[in-house]
């Protein structure tokens, strides 16, 4: 079913073709589409997934649209009870705790920022929010994963946008109230300025990093390659590694699920551990 608020035509011949065909009459080129109410546009192959999310191509099937996310959303409730404490906390033994990580004994957890790309707001402020120029498509919403040296994730912190400074996703997250003198957590140099966060250390203006400096940033990369192979296990999951295409406000409902998926790299640790 083609929608009325669709218009077709050729980029190769100009032509305006009267019947919907995929190729051109006149030259055989693929043609391309314009939605009128939505103003996106693109190749023939892309039409069918323009108009089953489009309210204004199929105002009919919004109903059904709406009855299918209320029914993604219990689901998302159920498999969330599931992974709510029981595979996502932080341990209580922590400060107990002895880690690989050389003669930094007190470094327990590593903390990173990751992000789910999602489609360039119609907005132009909040284009500025969810801007991240690391999205495949720019923008994205942004999320906080802190793991153990066992490749465990143990926290996950509420959503935000894309925009948002790592630090200060940090300081509203809640992590920093599990930690003290004796619960260090290692993080990149976007955490630089917390008291408790250990970073790489930076080049002085017009010096070099001497030796030290060298081997202590290299122990830090190193010791950081566990929450960036706990990043790349969370992107195997289309939902997060793909672009999303639910409601990209609804902070919560993409907290949750971020919180299932890493209840679920937690399940499949004992299965497919990550190498040290």
């Amino acid at each position: 079913m083609f929608s009325p608020q669709i218009e077709w035509h050729c980029a190769e011949c100009e032509s305006v073709p009267t019947d919907r065909r995929k190729y051109c009459p006149d030259c055989n080129s693929m043609l391309t589409w314009t939605c009128t109410g939505s103003g996106k546009s693109g190749l023939y192959t892309h039409y069918y997934r323009h108009r089953d999310n489009c309210n204004y191509c199929t105002p009919e099937f919004e109903e059904e649209r709406r009855q299918k996310l209320e029914e993604k959303e219990v689901n998302i409730q159920q498999h969330f009870q599931v992974s709510d404490d029981t595979f996502i906390s932080i341990p209580a033994d922590l400060t107990n705790r002895r880690t690989p990580h050389g003669p930094e004994q007190y470094h327990k957890l590593i903390v990173d920022s990751t992000f789910i790309a999602i489609p360039e707001p119609h907005d132009s402020e909040k284009c500025k929010e969810y801007y991240h120029a690391k999205s495949p498509t720019n923008y994205a919403i942004k999320v906080q994963i802190a793991c153990d040296f066992r490749h465990r994730i143990v926290h996950v912190s509420e959503c935000c946008h894309g925009s948002t400074h790592d630090i200060t996703v940090l300081r509203e997250s809640g992590l920093l109230e599990h930690v003290e003198e004796s619960v260090r957590i290692i993080g990149d140099k976007g955490y630089i300025g917390e008291e408790y966060i250990v970073t790489p250390r930076k080049k002085p203006r017009g010096r070099e990093l001497t030796q030290d400096d060298k081997d202590f940033n290299r122990d830090i990369n190193s010791a950081r390659a566990a929450i960036e192979n706990i990043n790349q296990r969370l992107k195997t999951y289309a939902i997060i590694g793909g672009v999303y295409r639910g409601p990209v406000d609804d902070f919560d409902k993409i907290t949750k699920i971020i919180q299932v998926v890493a209840a679920l790299c937690n399940l499949n640790l004992n299965k497919h551990p990550i190498r040290r």
